[in-house]
């Protein structure tokens, strides 16, 4: 059995659980992941960026057709980030058509999202100005995550990505989110 959009937005948890995203939040984004992937993949172009001979929407059709297909297929994997094998599996693609798709897809997300303008803000200044211009006096969370990562060879960079106290070798982000909306609203750099 394929996984398919047109199935799982009948059911409001599983939508939930797969992407991260409600039934009105994930049209929100179709619409502009429709804007990026036609401005990266226009019609009258092959995916290689030369001008059509044919028509387009000739030859085998694939199980990625539309673009909800397409941007469930980027949102389950960067919600889950299953193995490529499984991932093909749950799409019925093979492991390499699977990984052609990430790396087509992928790029066109952030697109997608920063003209929504809900991509956090990795500049700590960009963050602070947009927070003073809002009306009300926000409540941030601000946490620290690590990311177990392998331990560098060299002794120099070693002691960039060692922690005393949790032991292992990791890379730190430092992450503020508007407690009201729930709105990752500044990611650290690594």
């Amino acid at each position: 059995m394929v996984l398919e959009y047109k199935q799982l937005k009948k059911n409001r948890r599983r939508l939930l659980a797969l992407t991260g995203l409600t039934h009105k939040e994930f049209e929100a984004l179709h619409q502009a992941f429709c804007t990026a992937y036609a401005t990266v993949f226009p019609e009258d172009k092959t995916a290689d960026g030369r001008v059509r001979k044919r028509q387009g929407g000739g030859g085998r059709k694939g199980q990625v057709r539309t673009t909800e297909q397409k941007l469930l297929f980027i949102l389950v994997y960067q919600k889950t980030y299953p193995l490529q094998a499984l991932l093909g599996e749950v799409f019925g693609l093979s492991q390499s058509r699977g990984n052609r798709w990430i790396q087509r897809l992928l790029p066109i997300l952030p697109q997608a999202l920063a003209e929504l303008g809900v991509l956090p803000s990795r500049e700590p200044g960009d963050f602070a100005r947009q927070e003073r211009s809002r009306q009300e006096a926000p409540e941030l969370i601000i946490d620290g995550t690590d990311r177990c990562r392998q331990r560098p060879k060299n002794p120099a960079t070693q002691a960039l990505h060692y922690s005393g106290k949790q032991k292992p070798h990791s890379d730190k982000n430092v992450v503020v989110v508007n407690a009201k909306t729930k709105r990752v609203g500044y990611l650290s750099e690594t």
